[in-house]
Order: C-alpha cells, then structure tokens, then sequence
C-alpha cells in the first residue's frame, strides 16, 4: 500500500548541496524520526552513494524508501565524525542502525593497599578510591570467582571495613581457612602484606614469579626444619601451578581483546574474550539490535565502535574479519588511550585458534538463543533485566517457611538453573529452639545453615536468591548474608497481595552492593520474569508444605510416652494395659501411676509431667 501523504525527497537537489568536508549525517522519516546516523569522511560521496540506480542491499533500498528529509553536521576531522555519530546512535537508537544494548561499567578487582590491612573486594563504577585496581572483567561472575580463588590462596580478608575494625573475635572465614584474621592480630602486618602483593603479582599474570618465591620458602622452612610451614608452602605451589597451567593453554601475552560477530535468523551475536596481563578474565556475548539485512562485517564495525569508545581499550584488537573504518578506529582509540591500539584480523598460530574459538563460541551462543527463546531462556533473560545482573542467572535459589500453628516447623531450599528445577540440590531444614511460629527465627535459622554450609564445602553460591515474605523477612536474609560476608548475590523478596492471588505479587529488590537501597517492582501477568518467579516460589511452598506435613504425620503417631528416659517399652506396655489406654493416663495422678508395678513415685511425676507440660512450666 503506498502512502499518499508521504513527502518526496529530492536526492539530486539535497546532493547538489552537499560539501566534500568530513561530517554526520541523520536520515528522517515521514514521522520525523531519526532512522539512521551515519559518518563520513567526505559527506558528498558518501550520501550519493544511497541514491545510484546500482544499489543492491535490501537494507539501504528499505532505509532510502523511508527518507524524507537528510541533516549533515560538519565536523572537522573524521575522527571527530566519529565521536558525534557514536552519541547521536547512543541517543536516538536509530531503526536502521546496529546498536548496542551495553551501557553498564565493568568490573573490576580492587585492592585497598593503603590500608595497614588492605582488602580485596569487587568494584563497579567510579574508581576514586586510592589503590590498586585489575581488570575490566567481562562480568560480576568472573570477578567473584577471581576472588573466590585469591581467598583460597593467600587468605587476604575481604569483609568491609566496618565489621573489619569492630571484630573482637575472628570470624567464619577464618575458621574455614579462608582469611588469617588481621582483624584480632592473628597475623602480622609484614606476613599480610607479603600475601596481599602475592596476590596481586598473580592477578597481574606474574605466578610463575610467585611460585619461584614461595618455593625459596618452603625450602629455608624444610632447612629449618619447620615442616608444618613447608607442608603449606607446598600446596600454595600446588594450587599456583595449576592455575598458572590453566593461564598457559590461552598462550597470549600482553592486554588483548578477541572480538567475534555472527548473524542468523534475525539475530546477531558477539562474543568478546578479555585477556589482561597474559590472563583469560573470560568472555560474554553481547547481542545488538540489528536492522534486518544487516552483514557480520556491518554487526562488527558498529560494536567495535560503540563498545571501545565507551569501555577501557587493549592494546590489541583482533576481529574475526575486517573492520572497515580500521585506520580510523586506531586513529581514535590510540588518541583516547594515550597509547597505539592496534586492530589485526589476519592472525596466526595461537592466535588463530583463539579467534576461532571466539567465533565458535559466538555461534554457539546464537544457536542457543534462537533454540530456546520462546522458552526458559527468554524467562531467565526477563529476570536478568529486572535484578540488572550482567548474564543471566545460571542458579536461583528459594526459601520458604510451613507450619501449623508453629509445630513442625519446616523451611525449604529450592534450586533452579537455566535448564528449570534441580531437585538433586532441594534441601529442607528441620527448625529448632526458636519460638513456635516465628517465621523470621526460622528464616534466619534455615538461610544461616544453608550458607554456611556451602561456604565450608566451597560450593558456588546462587546468582539470586529469592525469599517468599515481605519486608520482615528480607532484611533477615540481607542480615544474614551480610555476617557471612557473601556480598555477591541478588535478594529479592516475593510478597504476595492482599488477596494472596497469583499476579498480585510485589518483588522486593535488593541491590546487592548496597543493601540499604531496596526497589518495590509489580510486574503484569504476562510478564515472563513473574511467570518464573512464581513457579520457583509455588516450588518453594509446595516443597515446604511436603516436608511440613510429612514432620507432623510423624510426631502425633509417636507417642509422648517415648520421649521419657528411664520408660522403657516394657513399663509403657504396663502404664497403657493398666489404664486402658493414653487418654485414661493422662487424667490419673501421680499417685494412680505410682501403683503401676514397676513405677516408680520418681517416675511417676515424670510421666505426669510430660503428660501435663502446663504444670512444669507453670
């Protein structure tokens, strides 16, 4: 159907106008909507180009039929060109253009080393704090696991601050060997400091340098005969070797970023592998909005663009195929880092496999999203974006609270991962020695158990962790992981409505560097994030009420008679043959069970008073 009303846009009389200088240009509709930004290092070539008789991309032939009117901005140089199409993209989003969905800071480890007793901790954002910062990592994930080794390793704290220096006695992390309690002087400041520079040569890529000193150690231990610190320094080597053998199969030095694009089904894919000081920090794939048509070569050139002009630069770029603005994207990239950044896509040896494993990752990861977006993943990615994680969440976890009336209290521990419920990992806790019916004593009681042990076996922790209750019972699960130091997963609470009906839900969510800031979010029915939600706490509270009706079917078949010492089965038999049966006991009084024979006067007021808790606690 033709539209009418469209306005004609005179090419030749626009190109007639046009300068030979570098520049921006942006295409608009019939709506007066950007569809298209685009650069030039001569604008007049570059725009005739759109309008020849010749011009065989679908692409530009659907971008041309859809222009109304053109505006140019002279710049005065290609790069500056550059510069202003990335923030016109950036903040129009054009229909027409590749844009990339990635505006979050990365990550990075910090290290407080102007501390007398510096700490190791994760860092996103601003970096103004004074000392020592490693990375960008691709995401939060590899940060923590990157911290998770360091602790195993050389023990340096990394609890904040504030519980640091109001410690009296040490805490978790130093009775399952993960920290040596600098807190309460369990350390001296020299040996500490030899652990935390230790720990940086080797996220700096310089192990085998550490391994060398450790190994001068052990042996002046052995020679002193200190067998015990030798024994320690031997599987710190241990553990240093494997991760340096690990390092090693990358066979890359230096800072190097491995960039590949591909294309299928309407989507595009790019996988990008960062290495820092010859070390594989790990990969993510990024996944661009592209205009139909668009080639791997175009996905490519775009996200180079838009991805390095707003992130740290390697010193190298290798692409899985040619970039088109090459010279020019060195050109900025070098004046931006101070330094030549360098942009090859012709490689080989090692490094040629490595860019074949980035493009096969990317294909991988494509092939995966289309598979399943209508499905599980397309749920995991809706509840990415609401807790604002970097990937989507790989293990979620869920706690839920059933009773009757406080009896046979029962919490529950639900586990999904991206395939749905793994019930192998299902844990329910039976919750003692707190008041009947305080659900935050059983909260706290059952998330206490749960986390603690998994830190002493050294198990990965979830990415979210869900809690079915409100207000009340977050902060208990914020509390609590806030004592065990775990600052690295997403809390967030379901609170169901008014009316308890499905789709009135209120979620709670925590920010998990500040778990002060919580955010209330309703979502719709419709919603694929609410949908998963609710089927991991319905899983929750059915596995809850599984095991709570199971407890109590099994406490009120066993007779109270059971839990008396010194009343064997023998002297039960005689008390129920005597009296006819548990109701006619428990109206007899101590003297009526006394004259049992066998029963003891003793034993008799035990009985009664098991029988009667009213009169004992009275």
């Amino acid at each position: 159907m033709v539209d009418d009303d469209k306005q004609e846009f005179d090419a030749k009389a626009f190109l007639r106008t046009l300068t030979t200088r570098p520049g921006v240009y942006r295409m608009y509709n019939q709506s007066d909507d950007i569809i298209y930004v685009g650069k030039a290092s001569n604008l007049k070539n570059r725009l005739s180009s759109y309008f020849q008789k010749t011009v065989d991309s679908r692409k530009t032939q659907a971008l041309v039929s859809h222009i109304v009117q053109i505006q140019t901005t002279v710049t005065a140089s290609a790069a500056e060109a550059l510069l202003l199409e990335q923030n016109l993209i950036k903040e129009h989003r054009p229909r027409y253009n590749v844009v990339l969905r990635d505006d979050k800071s990365y990550p990075y480890v910090y290290i407080s080393t102007k501390s007398k007793y510096p700490r190791l901790s994760y860092q996103r954002g601003a970096r103004k704090a004074p000392g020592k910062y490693i990375g960008p990592y691709p995401s939060a994930g590899s940060v923590k696991r990157s911290l998770k080794l360091m602790q195993k390793l050389f023990r340096v704290r990394q609890c904040e601050d504030s519980y640091f220096n109001n410690r009296s006695r040490p805490c978790l992390q130093y009775q399952i060997k993960r920290c040596t309690a600098p807190c309460v002087d369990r350390i001296s400041a020299e040996d500490y400091r030899r652990d935390v520079d230790m720990t940086i040569q080797v996220l700096e890529g310089k192990s085998q340098d550490v391994v060398e000193g450790l190994a001068r150690r052990m042996e002046e231990a052995s020679v002193a005969l200190d067998f015990e610190s030798a024994a320690k320094l031997r599987d710190q080597i241990g553990s240093l070797k494997a991760v340096n053998d690990l390092s090693n199969n990358m066979r890359e030095d230096g800072n190097v970023d491995y960039v590949a694009a591909v294309t299928q089904g309407g989507q595009s894919c790019v996988q990008v592998f960062f290495i820092r000081n010859g070390i594989n920090l790990g990969n993510k794939a990024f996944y661009p909005t592209t205009p139909k048509g668009s080639t791997s070569a175009e996905i490519l050139n775009a996200f180079v663009a838009q991805f390095y002009l707003e992130h740290d630069l390697p010193r190298e770029i290798i692409c899985s195929e040619a970039v088109e603005d090459v010279e020019l994207f060195q050109e900025v990239f070098s004046e931006r880092a101070g330094h030549q950044i360098n942009i090859v896509h012709k490689v080989r040896a090692d490094r040629a496999r490595l860019q074949i494993m980035a493009m096969t990752n990317a294909d991988i990861a494509l092939a995966t999203r289309l598979a399943s977006r209508s499905g599980m993943a397309a749920r995991l990615e809706a509840v990415r974006e609401l807790a604002e994680l970097d990937n989507a969440p790989s293990r979620m976890e869920c706690f839920d609270i059933s009773h009757t009336m406080g009896e046979a209290t029962i919490a529950s521990c639900v586990v999904f991962n991206a395939e749905g419920a793994l019930k192998s990992d299902y844990r329910r806790f039976n919750i003692e020695n707190i008041t009947p019916g305080d659900d935050y004593a059983a909260m706290r009681q059952a998330i206490t158990r749960r986390y603690t042990r998994l830190l002493k076996e050294q198990r990965d922790m979830p990415d979210i962790l869900f809690i079915d209750g409100g207000k009340g019972q977050i902060s208990v699960a914020l509390e609590v992981m806030s004592e065990l130091q775990i600052d690295s997963v997403q809390v967030i609470g379901v609170s169901k409505g008014p009316d308890r009906r499905p789709g009135d839900e209120t979620l709670i969510l925590c920010n998990d560097e500040d778990h002060g800031g919580r955010q209330e979010r309703q979502l719709t029915t419709d919603s694929p994030a609410l949908q998963l939600i609710q089927q991991i706490r319905d899983e929750a509270h059915r596995f809850a009420i599984a095991g709570h009706r199971a407890k109590r079917a099994k406490q009120r078949k066993t007779s109270v008679l059971e839990e008396i010492k010194g009343l064997g089965p023998k002297r039960r038999k005689l008390l129920l043959t005597h009296f006819g049966g548990l109701q006619r006991l428990q109206k007899a009084g101590v003297d009526d069970i006394s004259a049992v024979p066998g029963i003891s006067p003793e034993l008799a007021s035990k009985v009664y008073d098991e029988l009667h808790p009213q009169r004992s606690n009275g």
